[in-house]
């Protein structure tokens, strides 16, 4: 359009400047995605959505908070109104993609710029839930982070990478990989991840960690998928189920997990000792 086109259709209300040439026809309806599409076109024609709002796009993190996060490696001057502008010039094209038709960073890219600005537990979490997603290229990432050195958040993300146990990659997100890690540290025998079991009552059911001689599963609940009344009826049905084949089941939670891992991993020690010393036809 003319700019006496759009001065025209500014003053009629068919149109609404959202940033400088970008403009809506209902801004009072625009998503969150039409805020973050508006935000990369105003940022000019090589900017992508990147950082904090890249990683949310991807759905690696569940909350996001202003200003929008776009990386235009040709752009100068002030940034636009809600938007914070990165002048980076080290995209390859490698580095972007489209997401709901959104100029946006890669995965990689995306959890490289986040491990610049966010706090390493944020990271952490960010990574498992890109593992989760079957997002994670380490092979990608690591091809990333030998070629940005010097960028803020390298040594960050590699040592999380490299901190990865080898059986997370069938976990299903931060709360088991803390588990395993936990595991470890006590010098714990390592649990099976995520075994699908054959018991009485119907399909197959997973568990979360089992030591299979012992016959103990332990069934770890994060908030987000155990904290509702269907879930809790669920999980009874699923311990019941586990039961009537011979497992004896026990339960942790996240806050266990990640603050008392000291007292669980005993908890379990004990627990094994005891099915040990039933085996052997002894008192635990």
């Amino acid at each position: 359009m003319t700019s006496p086109a759009v001065h025209e259709r500014l003053l009629s209300g068919r149109l609404h400047r959202i940033h400088q040439r970008v403009y809506s026809l209902m801004p009072d309806v625009m998503t969150q995605r039409g805020r973050f599409m508006a935000a990369v076109l105003a940022c000019g024609p090589e900017a992508v959505l990147s950082h904090g709002s890249a990683v949310y796009l991807w759905g690696f993190v569940n909350e996001w908070s202003a200003p929008i996060d776009v990386t235009a490696p040709n752009r100068r001057g002030r940034s636009p109104e809600g938007v914070a502008a990165h002048r980076d010039g080290s995209l390859q094209p490698i580095d972007r993609t489209r997401l709901y038709g959104i100029p946006c960073t890669s995965p990689a890219r995306a959890l490289l710029d986040y491990a610049g600005v966010a706090a390493e537990w944020e990271l952490r979490k960010a990574v498992a839930e890109a593992e989760v997603l079957g997002l994670l290229d380490q092979r990608q990432i690591r091809a990333l982070l030998r070629r940005s050195r010097r960028r803020r958040g390298v040594a960050r993300l590699r040592l999380i990478l490299d901190t990865l146990h080898p059986q997370t990659r069938r976990t299903r997100g931060e709360l088991e990989r803390l588990f395993l890690a936990m595991c470890i540290r006590a010098g714990l025998p390592q649990p099976e991840v995520n075994v699908w079991l054959d018991v009485p009552g119907g399909k197959a059911l997973q568990a979360d960690f089992l030591w299979r001689d012992a016959r103990l599963i332990v069934e770890a609940d994060g908030r987000e998928f155990h904290d509702t009344a269907s879930a809790f009826e669920q999980d009874r049905k699923r311990e019941q189920r586990f039961q009537s084949a011979g497992w004896r089941v026990t339960r942790c939670t996240w806050k266990q997990v990640e603050r008392e891992p000291q007292r669980l991993a005993r908890t379990f020690d004990a627990l094994l000792a005891q099915a040990k010393s039933a085996q052997l036809g002894t008192n635990p």
